[in-house]
C-alpha cells in the first residue's frame, strides 16, 4: 500500500502545482507618488454637464430719445385710429337712438386706448429682443401677438372685467394676424421690396444709387457738349465782327 500512497501524494502535489501556475499573478498595488505638504489634492467638478443654451442678446432699457420715438409714433397711431372710433360710435349712437355725442367720446376713447397701447408696446417689445432689423419672421409675428393681447386687455379693462380675456385673445389674434400679413406683403430676406414702380407697365422706373449717378453724369456730359458748341459759336461771332469791311473800290 505505499506505493499507492506515495503515488496519491505525487499526483496531489502536481495539480496543486499547475493551479499555482494557471492563476493569474495579481497586478502590484498602485503605489502614488508621495505628493508635497503643499500640494492640495484636486477635487472633482460640481458643475452640472449640460449644455449651454445661446440667450437672446437683450437690450438695456431705451433712452429718452428712443421713449420719445414709440411715444409720438403710439400717440399718432392712437390719433388716428381714435378719429375712427369717433365716426363709428356717433354712428352707432345715431342707429340706436341714442346721444351719438356720448358714443362717439366713448368709442373714440377706447379705440384710441387700443392704437396707441398696440404700437407702443410692440415698440418696446422690438427694443427689447435686439431691434426690429435684428428679429425673424417668426418673431415680429410673436410680438404683435403679444401686443395685441396688451392693447385687448386694457380695451377689455375700459369695458369691464368680464371683457379682459376675450379682449386679450380676440386682439391678440388680430395682432399676430396683421403682423404676419405684413411680413407675407413685404416678403422675406434682404430681397427688395415689390411695388407697382416694378411693374413693367409703369410709367415711372426706381432708379438705384448708381442709375442716379450715370443719369447726373450723363446730363453734365451733354451740358459740357453744349457749352464747347455755344463757345465756337461765339468765337465765330466775334472773328467776323472783328474782321475789317471790304472797300467799294476793291469790287471795280
Amino acid at each position: 500500500m505505499a506505493p499507492w500512497s506515495s503515488w496519491f501524494q505525487s499526483a496531489s502535489q502536481q495539480q496543486k502545482e499547475q493551479q499555482r501556475d494557471s492563476s493569474p499573478s495579481s497586478p502590484p498595488p498602485m503605489t502614488s507618488p508621495p505628493s508635497s505638504p503643499n500640494q492640495t489634492p484636486a477635487l472633482p467638478s460640481t458643475e452640472p454637464l449640460t449644455p449651454k443654451i445661446k440667450k437672446r442678446d437683450y437690450r438695456e432699457m431705451p433712452s429718452p430719445t428712443e421713449l420719445r420715438e414709440i411715444g409720438a409714433k403710439s400717440l399718432q397711431t392712437g390719433m388716428v385710429t381714435g378719429g375712427f372710433g369717433l365716426l363709428v360710435g356717433a354712428g352707432s349712437g345715431i342707429m340706436r337712438s341714442a346721444p351719438p355725442a356720448l358714443f362717439a367720446v366713448f368709442a373714440g376713447l377706447q379705440w384710441f386706448t387700443l392704437g396707441s397701447t398696440y404700437i407702443a408696446s410692440r415698440g418696446l417689445l422690438h427694443h427689447a429682443w435686439g431691434g426690429e432689423e435684428n428679429l425673424s419672421s417668426l418673431e415680429l409675428v410673436a410680438a404683435g401677438g403679444i401686443a395685441g393681447g396688451v392693447s385687448g386687455m386694457v380695451g377689455g379693462m375700459i369695458r369691464g372685467p368680464r371683457n379682459v380675456l376675450p379682449g386679450i385673445f380676440v386682439f391678440g389674434t388680430l395682432g399676430a394676424g396683421s403682423s404676419y400679413v405684413s411680413q407675407l406683403l413685404r416678403g422675406t430676406g434682404s430681397a427688395r421690396e415689390k411695388s407697382w414702380l416694378d411693374s413693367k407697365w409703369s410709367p415711372m422706373q426706381r432708379l438705384s444709387d448708381k442709375d442716379y449717378l450715370d443719369k447726373v453724369e450723363d446730363k453734365i456730359l451733354r451740358l459740357d457738349a453744349d457749352i464747347a458748341i455755344i463757345d465756337d459759336n461765339i468765337a465765330s461771332l466775334k472773328k467776323t465782327l472783328h474782321s475789317p469791311a471790304p472797300s467799294p473800290n476793291s469790287t471795280k
